[in-house]
């Protein structure tokens, strides 16, 4: 009997645990558990989340391309996230409600939905479940209980601590020794901490908290990172495959979670992944330094997908700069892949029927430079450069002469199924998109018409106008000795 977990060598991935590229084995043959840590929504969605949210969402689009089901969890920090990641200060939700005079749960509301739009503008599938920490109180209380009976953790004074000391394989996804740990460098040291780099399990509410429920050592809230190690055990079980994030949650956040399931006896994620930060101007983005940029700002400047393209350019663990140079080239890369796919669509109707065996050999020979490039740790930037090479031999080979109906569509595919369905760029599924060719097919006879009869009417100032209108929403009107031709 075959095992159905030997190692498939043609999709390798980055595992930060182990500090190299490995062969993705998943746990149950054909399908993969996603976990990724999600937005704490007390504000609008920044860049950083943009890069995050767009890296992993091409990840999970490649594993759905290579044919696996895929179970992907992102989840929604509504309480416990304190104002300096640790365990001081107030809870930003709170804060952020004080401000506003809303109560935390509006606030989270608030700036969920508003995270919703962002993503729904970037093309970023919607995740198979978004769990909140404030509707999972009673798994994380129930993972607490199971640390304290284990001697892990202990209560003072109404909060309860993570025993880092009863845990030595503390620190090994980032590669931090306890001992190294300066004492009361991450954290203030609290009197009724054992040790000052013990982390919150759960927290007492003081009386002026709002976010507050029982608990077996009294009225509190938990902890920050208590709450993704619940969920992703809830959702995806012992052992799951892949746990993401952004690099700057590898400590103390990403290390917390695997102490606190594994100390308390779960299998944890086998497999740890993180994508890198971004630059502005060469410069990480910080409110002090005057550059910090939401994504609406963002996306009120730029097309979203010219903004995706910009970040599928670069590989997910590498740094992207965010620049008015960057955007340019972005800018004038997705021009060119979707004036191809424009290209295509505008002719379809008329090709002859027939294929092209030339083009046909170079577009699978471009699909499996991109294929082979998603499989060696999701390779974006190779796998962009796959896609040019495919337009630069498809312009060429339309510019030679008519190519053959078949190989025009399985051009079309091509970029749909790797541009679209794999790096998210186009918007809309195959069918939509073939609909609204159509439609735009229609209409534009109908408008060079009008254009035509213009101008054999003498009245060119009209036509002119119109043309000029057609400029402005990006569409290109070309009077040729074989007639007028358009182009988006």
């Amino acid at each position: 009997m075959t095992d159905p977990r030997q190692p498939d060598p043609s999709i390798q991935l980055y595992d930060t645990m182990q500090r190299r590229k490995v062969p993705f084995v998943p746990t149950t043959a054909g399908h993969v558990g996603m976990y990724l840590c999600g937005p704490t929504v007390y504000s609008d969605a920044h860049l950083g989340h943009a890069k995050k949210e767009v890296a992993f969402d091409v990840i999970r689009r490649a594993f759905l391309h290579f044919g696996y089901k895929v179970r992907y969890v992102a989840n929604i920090t509504d309480v416990g996230h304190l104002q300096n990641d640790a365990d001081d200060g107030e809870d930003k939700l709170q804060v952020r409600a004080r401000l506003e005079q809303l109560e935390p749960m509006e606030v989270a509301d608030k700036y969920f939905w508003s995270f919703v739009k962002d993503m729904e503008a970037l093309n970023v599938l919607k995740p198979s479940i978004n769990p909140r920490a404030t509707g999972h109180i009673g798994e994380q209380i129930s993972l607490i209980e199971e640390l304290i009976a284990r001697g892990h953790a202990y209560e003072s004074g109404g909060s309860v601590y993570f025993d880092v000391r009863s845990w030595p394989e503390y620190g090994k996804l980032s590669g931090r020794k306890l001992d190294d740990q300066e004492e009361g460098v991450r954290e203030a040291v609290r009197e009724e901490k054992r040790d000052p780099r013990d982390f919150a399990l759960w927290k007492k509410a003081e009386d002026n908290h709002l976010m507050r429920w029982d608990s077996p050592w009294g009225v509190g809230f938990p902890g920050w990172h208590i709450e993704c190690s619940a969920m992703s055990l809830k959702y995806l079980g012992e052992g799951f495959d892949i746990h993401g994030g952004g690099l700057d949650l590898q400590f103390p956040h990403h290390e917390a979670e695997i102490a606190q399931a594994e100390a308390a006896g779960h299998h944890f994620a086998r497999y740890w992944m993180h994508n890198n930060m971004l630059t502005i101007g060469g410069e990480k983005m910080s409110k002090s330094k005057g550059n910090f940029t939401t994504i609406q700002d963002l996306l009120s400047q730029h097309d979203p997908m010219v903004v995706r393209f910009l970040l599928v350019s670069s590989h997910y663990r590498s740094i992207t700069e965010f620049s008015e140079e960057a955007f340019a080239s972005a800018k004038s890369g997705y021009r060119r892949l979707t004036e191809a796919l424009h290209e295509i669509e505008r002719r379809l109707p008329d090709a002859p029927a027939g294929a092209s065996a030339a083009l046909d050999a170079k577009i699978s020979s471009h699909t499996q430079a991109f294929e082979d490039a998603m499989r060696d740790d999701f390779n974006t930037p190779k796998a962009v450069a796959a896609l040019f090479g495919l337009t630069t031999d498809l312009n060429a080979a339309l510019g030679s002469g008519g190519v053959g109906k078949e190989t025009l569509e399985r051009a079309r595919r091509a970029y749909l199924t790797l541009g679209g369905d794999v790096l998210g760029l186009f918007a809309g599924s195959g069918a939509e998109r073939e609909d609204d060719a159509e439609v735009v097919s229609a209409l534009m006879d109908l408008v060079l018409k009008a254009r035509q009869n213009y101008r054999l009417n003498k009245q060119y100032a009209e036509a002119d106008e119109l043309r000029d209108t057609l400029t402005k929403v990006g569409v290109t009107v070309e009077d040729t000795k074989d007639g007028v031709r358009w182009k988006r």
